[in-house]
């Protein structure tokens, strides 16, 4: 699995340590370990876990600016867990509602000692922003109207919305909730994965 990550990280931009690829690989393996009870994805083999999970993940590091961020709807921990791993100076809250979900990102944390990743049991419009966050990273979550309405109040007010899409939502690009606006979307190239993948960075509109 070390050999195959490895050979992935080659097609990117990426560069980690021995310590961090054991870790995503550990990962991998409670993910397929816990699955099997737990359902937390559709995805059953651990090869195709590093590309559609680990791969598309980490590809949207070089792009998330700050130290706080939180991933809502984080699921089994995607992308929050892989990006905590990559990005060992940042700090990661996991939100999601599902206590069996949470019950295994704290496994997760035990498991791979990351300081930097606080799971939590919540749903998203309930969470305080106290401190307020300088990324939301939502990954498959919902469309963007519903992430910037529920989530509004979670970004500092220089924060950002990082949603993590397939093909580039046009329709919801242009019915953003008034008040937000698009900053960029990026094109994300995840080696060996079928598919278009985007990262759409967005903001609350400056009053000025």
């Amino acid at each position: 699995m070390i050999n195959k990550l490895s050979a992935l990280l080659k097609s990117t931009s990426l560069t980690l340590s021995d310590q961090q690829k054991q870790q995503l690989v550990d990962y991998v393996s409670l993910l397929d370990k816990w699955n099997k009870a737990y359902n937390l994805t559709s995805v059953r083999d651990p090869q195709q876990m590093l590309v559609r999970h680990i791969l598309d993940s980490i590809v949207v590091s070089p792009y998330l600016q700050g130290k706080r961020f939180i991933d809502v709807g984080t699921g089994p921990g995607l992308p929050g867990i892989p990006l905590a791993i990559v990005m060992p100076d940042a700090q990661f809250t996991l939100l999601d509602s599902l206590g069996k979900r949470v019950r295994f990102l704290r496994q997760v944390q035990h498991e791979l000692k990351l300081e930097n990743v606080t799971p939590v049991q919540s749903r998203v419009e309930e969470f305080p922003n106290d401190p307020p966050f300088d990324g939301v990273i939502s990954r498959a979550f919902a469309s963007l109207t519903d992430m910037l309405q529920w989530c509004h109040h979670l970004p500092a007010a220089e924060g950002r919305f990082y949603a993590l899409k397939g093909l580039l939502p046009e329709d919801e690009l242009s019915a953003l909730p008034t008040g937000f606006v698009v900053e960029k979307t990026v094109k994300l190239s995840v080696p060996t994965l079928e598919g278009e993948r985007h990262l759409v960075v967005l903001r609350k509109e400056s009053a000025e």
